[in-house]
């Protein structure tokens, strides 16, 4: 068994002359809650579009339970167990709550019927529809959104859409769930809230997460361990403390003043 859920070597990306990432080196474990952070422009979201597939590295390599997975598609890696949420809430806001986390369990195998079964709507493909609105209304239901199922996505309140994206990115049954600035929009109430599923979710799902984030206090609230990226570098790296009493991370924040 791999000692890592992801695990990333000399990680880097080039677009023309310009290094956009370069020697990323990410070591998380199981179950682990680890923070990717650093200034605007840092590169945070360039390592998330590697890991995802949406960008190819130039240099490095990148491991998913010791199975190197860098160089593939977005798809093959969701369908190989990496999830993620984005900054700007990307639901299907003219859809039904719960026909968004219909949309991330489509993919599953255990879902699947063949075109004959979903053409002549044989009794399988009524059975596996029953089971993927079972498994979509427990998974609304934990996040606190069953009433909600038969509403517009865009009718939800702020804090409620980021709930239902979390809740869509765990249909897809990942291994890894990259938070890409979960707390972006939200006052401090509804950070406390994010805070509280964020930790429901790791222990419920027994789910590794690997997040970005510009709110400090979400970060040395629930992050065990840190990276800090500048220039696309890393910074420092180390527990909570042990970055955020770094001397060159609060330079790198805050300027030489």
């Amino acid at each position: 068994m791999a000692e890592y859920v992801l695990e990333t070597k000399n990680l880097g990306i080039s677009f023309g002359g310009l290094k956009a990432a370069q020697d990323v080196n990410l070591k998380i474990k199981k179950n682990q809650i680890y923070g990717l952070i650093g200034p605007n422009g840092a590169g945070k979201t360039t390592v998330f579009n590697m890991l995802t597939g949406v960008y190819k590295p130039t240099t490095g390599e990148i491991y998913l339970c010791g199975e190197r997975i860098d160089g593939h598609g977005q798809e093959e890696i969701n369908h190989k167990g990496i999830a993620r949420t984005f900054q700007n809430i990307r639901l299907f806001n003219n859809m039904s709550v719960i026909r968004n986390v219909l949309v991330g369990l489509s993919n599953q195998p255990e879902y699947k019927c063949g075109l004959f079964t979903s053409m002549f709507r044989l009794p399988r493909h009524f059975k596996v529809e029953k089971a993927m609105r079972d498994r979509a209304k427990e998974l609304l239901d934990i996040f606190g959104l069953l009433e909600e199922r038969n509403n517009l996505a865009c009718n939800l309140p702020y804090g409620k859409q980021r709930k239902l994206e979390i809740a869509r990115a765990l249909a897809t049954n990942p291994k890894l769930l990259l938070l890409d600035e979960p707390a972006a929009g939200m006052n401090p109430q509804e950070t406390a809230e994010l805070m509280d599923t964020i930790r429901f979710v790791r222990e419920h799902f027994d789910m590794t997460i690997l997040l970005i984030e510009h709110d400090m206090s979400l970060v040395a609230g629930i992050c065990e361990e840190i990276t800090v990226l500048n220039f696309g570098q890393t910074l420092a790296h180390g527990s909570v403390e042990e970055v955020l009493h770094n001397s060159e991370v609060i330079r790198a924040y805050l300027g030489d003043d």
